[in-house]
């Protein structure tokens, strides 16, 4: 996997994307803005395949970041594909299921 400045790493396999975030803390609208626009075209060449995110180094995120994995969520879907979370701290998972979103998300 390959570091990008967006703070996230890409490993495209043959049936799964893996993304790896590699910030400990993703709080400020620029850096989601980045991962963002990074994410955008993973999810284009993804089309049906499944998109895992890796939450590995991640501590804490903010609602912001929870808005766009939702829309990431929509991107992913309307094109066939399957999202999932990994390795999500128990922090952020219950942060997850206060916004109700793991009714929404298939986290592991």
């Amino acid at each position: 996997m390959e570091p990008q400045q967006s703070g996230m790493k890409v490993e495209y396999g043959m049936k799964v994307t893996h993304v790896e975030f590699i910030d400990e803390k993703i709080l400020d609208e620029e850096r989601i803005a980045r991962i963002r626009e990074s994410l955008e075209p993973v999810i284009e060449k993804n089309q049906e395949g499944q998109l895992l995110l890796n939450f590995v180094n991640v501590k804490f995120m903010t609602s912001a970041m929870l808005g766009l994995l939702v829309r990431v969520h929509k991107k992913v879907g309307e094109r066939g594909g399957k999202l999932s979370l990994c390795n999500v701290t128990p922090g952020i998972r219950k942060v997850f299921e206060i916004t109700k979103l793991t009714k929404i998300f298939d986290i592991s």
